[in-house]
């Protein structure tokens, strides 16, 4: 059973920037695919950044520019490194894991971009 950490969230100004990290524990393999997805009020939950362990990033439209995923496979801990943060990117940011066909999230972390 793999379980996910996040950590990073808070409260920021528009402009700002903040750092997500996620950290997974409870396997001894190298998790396939590591990424985040977000869910604001009132709103289906989507992808924000993903990242295989082959190196194959995959950000959505709405971030690319302005977000960045890294992560560090030895560890299992993907990192999200958002700058020039919008009112709109308010949202509980989920850290997500697939692992031999399975997915695995954490219970997420608030941001809270102020205008």
């Amino acid at each position: 059973q793999v379980q996910l950490v996040e950590s990073g969230g808070g409260l920021v100004q528009a402009g700002g920037s903040l750092r997500l990290s996620c950290a997974a524990s409870g396997t001894r393999f190298s998790i396939n695919v590591m990424g985040w997805y977000r869910q604001a009020p009132g709103k289906q939950r989507e992808l924000v950044a993903t990242f295989t362990s082959s190196g194959t990033t995959n950000y959505a439209d709405s971030v690319k520019g302005r977000f960045t995923i890294s992560r560090d496979n030895a560890k299992n801990t993907v990192y999200l490194q958002m700058n020039s943060l919008k009112p709109d990117d308010t949202a509980v940011y989920y850290c997500n894991a697939l692992l031999f066909n399975m997915f695995y999230w954490g219970k997420g972390t608030l941001v809270t971009v102020s205008s």
